[in-house]
């Protein structure tokens, strides 16, 4: 995992941030912090953070305000898959139930460990490297499947006029008098040209079977969120 990774920190205790600021920042990271959620959500589209680290509750916008907002809003589309943990001195079912529905990606209790703190922002990390390539896997077969089809149509688009060429210079060889060495060239490189796209078309759909297989194997990426968030399927 690349370890310069961009962290947002918003809580509004002063001493918390500053503890996270200095911890992270010796570990490689880079941090950006606030102490509210209003000014969280105009960090999160200069900053564009790898993992938000959110208390819940804050004046202005509480954490879960914040999250549903990350979440849902049209506004913050391009950031709703950005993973975030959530901190509260709630320590209440209700309550962690309530933010991991939201979309919160983790639910950690003041007071807090650090050494907890680190290994669970490194799992949650670990697992959003693990989808982003999963979706670029996605996304080169995708890829892959449009460039076969195209190959196929294009095959098909000549082997029709060759196969005319090869029975028209196979009508006019027995009469082509002076011209019979070139209609018989011209047949004969007909031919070759049909093998060769028969070769094309059997390699082409050998590769089409292997991508239509890798994605049989593969697991829908909505599954896997939820279930690395720890949601309920």
């Amino acid at each position: 995992m690349d370890p310069k990774k961009r962290i947002l920190l918003v809580d509004d205790e002063q001493i918390n941030l500053e503890f996270f600021e200095v911890m992270l920042t010796k570990l490689g990271f880079q941090t950006e912090k606030t102490d509210n959620g209003a000014d969280a959500l105009e960090l999160v589209k200069r900053f564009k953070p790898d993992l938000i680290i959110l208390d819940n509750v804050m004046p202005r916008l509480s954490g879960w305000e914040v999250t549903k907002i990350l979440k849902t809003s049209e506004e913050y589309r391009e950031y709703a898959e950005t993973p975030i943990i959530m901190f509260s001195a709630m320590d209440d079912v209700k309550d962690k139930v309530e933010g991991l529905e939201l979309g919160a990606d983790d639910y950690i209790t003041k007071p807090f460990n650090f050494s907890e703190v680190l290994a669970r922002i490194r799992a949650v990390l670990r697992t959003r490297d693990l989808i982003h390539q999963i979706e670029r896997r996605e996304a080169r077969i995708k890829v892959a499947e449009e460039i076969a089809q195209r190959v196929l149509g294009f095959a098909s688009g000549l082997r029709a006029p060759l196969v005319e060429l090869t029975a028209d210079a196979a009508a006019l060889e027995p009469e082509c008098g002076a011209a019979r060495p070139f209609v018989e060239r011209t047949r004969a490189g007909a031919l070759r040209a049909l093998g060769g796209l028969d070769a094309l078309d059997a390699a082409v759909l050998e590769l089409k079977a292997e991508a239509d297989s890798l994605k049989k194997d593969e697991t829908a990426l909505p599954a896997i969120k939820t279930r690395y968030r720890g949601h309920p399927e």
